[in-house]
């Protein structure tokens, strides 16, 4: 029998056994705490636990499960609420209260609950690997389909009727290619550190619309994309994620809150409990699972909770579906990397961290991508991971690592932040590398003067900001006129249009159409007193006329189902500025 020879925190040593192989899910000690074999030599194995070893003794048994940590796949993971290792929280709330206890193994999917299942293979039909046979509804908005899983293929030779099943009933039948039989049932089991398989990987050209202005305009993200969003304490980056889940047009959000303040993480549940899908007036919660791993949870279980959400994110674009994951934080995730690489007294790279930590961070984001699925059908992930860089250095090790791997950055700023200008995304620390994969949608579906207008918008930004400079050091009365213009421009776009007020209705989410109005209106007053500066007329003259808070209330004024109305600001600025020049005369 193997026994605990050390125990030092999450890390176990077995002395003198060659049974196991590596990344072997294995049962520790009398409690049978669940643990992964992380190395192996001739003289020990090394075995990383996801639970507590408070009161684990040398002598305790150990025993493998003969299969790699994995994540149980079918109906019931929507609206469910998971820890790291994928256990569901609110069966371990019956059977422990509000403390997990240690050593508990549940099944992930409830075994009682009953599907309406209906069929779409019959006997007779030949499937592979990934094609559906069957389909039931799993939430009032998602379907679930039953795909045959990868690496599996045959004739199907019986079926069970329509009607309602458990997750453990036998679906089909299957004889495989060489003449033996397979029962298929509604679950899966897959390594969650294993890529599922896909037919073919797709070009990213298709924006994943999140209805905030400054990401969908200036910094857009793709369907299949990568983005990080890092931020000191305090600058938003959970409530980005928030808005984000809510607004974006996946079809299924994952949400994985790793090594997050309890209290935080109590709060994410709460409101996702309670609030309304905009797209289908459901419950929210009907298109959303919640991977649930707080700070004071067993630190080895933070990296496990990256790979569990990863891996049913990637089950249901099997299906078809796009998907979202909102990873807060990863920053979390590399610090469990650090902890236990010192325990294992590995030599240490940068901070202490890992040598291996560029290549744990672009494992994890190339999981990301667009697909062609292996039932024929197209699907997504698309990744967006917070990182939490101590006192907002954006230099340390893991903010640099995955600024390696993502094409998209957005960087929270935390005096945007304090002034309350959210999303607190600072348009000159942050960039998007899909604007040009992504121009075609925007021309066929918005207009092809789309990312012209975006290119003015950015540029006068960027002038403003070389302008700042000067402003800082000599003030800004010594500029000259067209100077002082583009400030005051740049003031309407930051107030007026980067800026988003998450509690109004026109505001907290804007369609595209919207958007693309909304810069049209400002670059024909940038136009309009550009003339008028020209000709004479002083930039605070043309302040005093009210033009310039009338465009930044637009987004309030202009609801978002009456666009017609930017045709009334449009003929006002030219009557104001006629008006101005009139008066010069």
């Amino acid at each position: 029998m193997n026994t605990v020879f050390a125990v030092n925190g999450p890390v176990v040593k077995v002395k003198g056994t060659r049974d196991f192989m590596m990344l072997e899910m294995v049962y520790v000690g009398t409690k049978r705490l669940i643990g992964e074999v992380i190395s192996i030599n001739s003289s020990e194995t090394t075995i990383q636990v996801y639970e507590p070893t408070t009161g684990l003794k040398p002598g305790e048994p150990v025993s493998g499960s003969g299969m790699p940590m994995s994540a149980t796949l079918g109906p019931g993971i929507i609206s469910n609420i998971f820890d790291g290792i994928g256990r569901p929280l609110k069966k371990l709330e019956e059977i422990s209260g509000a403390f997990i206890s240690e050593g508990n193994i549940i099944p992930a999917l409830d075994t009682a609950m009953k599907y309406s299942v209906t069929f779409t293979a019959a006997p007779g039909d030949y499937l592979n690997g990934g094609e559906i046979f069957a389909v039931c509804p799993e939430t009032p908005v998602v379907e679930h389909r039953f795909m045959l899983p990868p690496g599996l293929s045959g004739e199907v030779i019986w079926t069970a009727d329509d009607g309602d099943y458990t997750i453990n009933d036998i679906l089909i039948r299957l004889k495989k290619d060489d003449g033996t039989a397979e029962e298929i049932t509604m679950v899966q089991k897959w390594a969650i550190k294993q890529t599922r398989p896909f037919k073919n990987r797709l070009p990213v050209s298709k924006p994943l619309i999140t209805g905030q202005r400054i990401i969908d305009t200036i910094l857009p993200i793709a369907k299949g994309g990568a983005a990080a969003v890092p931020g000191g304490f305090g600058t938003g980056k959970t409530m980005t994620q928030h808005q984000l889940a809510k607004w974006c047009d996946a079809d299924i959000i994952v949400y994985i809150g790793c090594g997050e303040r309890g209290n935080e993480m109590t709060h994410v549940l709460e409101e996702f409990s309670e609030l309304t899908d905009p797209r289908s007036g459901k419950a929210l919660s009907d298109r959303t699972i919640l991977i649930a791993n707080t700070s004071n949870m067993p630190v080895a279980a933070r990296e496990a909770s990256i790979y569990t959400g990863i891996t049913i994110a990637e089950y249901y674009r099997d299906m078809g579906y796009h998907i979202a994951i909102m990873a807060d934080s990863t920053s979390r995730w590399a610090e469990a990397l650090r902890e236990i690489s010192g325990r294992l007294e590995e030599m240490p790279a940068e901070e202490g961290f890992p040598a291996y930590l560029p290549s744990r961070i672009s494992d994890f984001y190339e999981r990301a991508g667009y697909v062609e699925t292996l039932c024929g059908k197209e699907g997504s992930v698309t990744i967006i991971g917070a990182v939490s860089p101590q006192g907002s250095d954006f230099s340390e090790p893991v903010t640099q690592n995955t600024k390696r791997f993502v094409r998209c950055f957005w960087a929270l700023d935390k005096s945007l932040a304090y002034s309350r200008h959210y999303p607190a995304i600072n348009w000159n620390d942050s960039y998007s590398d899909y604007t040009d994969e992504l121009a075609d949608y925007y021309n066929e579906n918005v207009s092809i003067d789309f990312l012209k207008h975006r290119q003015k918008i950015s540029d006068i930004l960027h002038e403003e900001n070389k302008l700042l400079e000067i402003v800082k050091l000599i003030g800004s009365d010594v500029l000259p006129e067209d100077q002082k213009l583009v400030i005051e421009i740049a003031r309407i776009i930051r107030i007026g249009f980067l800026q988003q007020n998450a509690f109004h209705k026109d505001d907290t989410f804007v369609p595209l159409l919207k958007q693309f109005y909304m810069m049209g209106i400002i670059l024909k007053l940038y136009r309009n007193t550009k003339t008028a500066v020209t000709s004479g007329i002083p930039v605070s003259e043309i302040v005093k006329t009210g033009l310039f808070e009338k465009i930044i209330r637009m987004k309030y004024d202009i609801p978002n189902d009456d666009l017609n109305k930017f045709h009334l600001l449009d003929v006002e600025i030219k009557r104001v500025i006629r008006n101005l020049k009139d008066k010069m005369r």
